[in-house]
């Protein structure tokens, strides 16, 4: 079941590098909520609605590592945009069966160029 839950997250993070939202629509849950430091346990459309945007300005992704224990696991992965910053998060996926019921995002530091941007805030 690990191995299934890992191969769900790398097919998302793949339906964003191609822009594919049907992929990713498949792999959440009807009852998927989003929560990161701009949004609170939002629903499904709202996710699409805010967070969904065209994927041609992402380079690359690097999934660093995932751990999967059960039905939760951790993902931390580096995102290389086509200007050269990039930035790391980690991310908290909760399953239902084979959807993802939830995920919660982690934000990591800034870089362009390989150097550190700092943040306002």
């Amino acid at each position: 079941m690990a191995a299934n839950r890992a191969h769900v997250i790398r097919g998302i993070f793949a339906a964003y590098l191609a822009n594919d939202r049907r992929r990713v629509e498949d792999a959440f849950a009807d009852d998927f909520r989003f929560t990161s430091p701009y949004d609170d346990r939002i629903d499904r459309a709202t996710y699409f609605e805010r967070c969904w945007r065209v994927a041609d300005w992402i380079e690359r992704h690097e999934l660093e590592r995932i751990f999967v224990q059960g039905d939760e696991a951790f993902v931390t992965y580096r995102c290389t945009a086509k200007d050269g910053k990039s930035f790391r998060n980690t991310e908290f996926f909760v399953f239902a069966g084979d959807k993802v019921r939830s995920i919660d995002v982690y934000f990591g530091a800034t870089y362009a160029n390989g150097a550190f941007v700092r943040q306002q805030g």
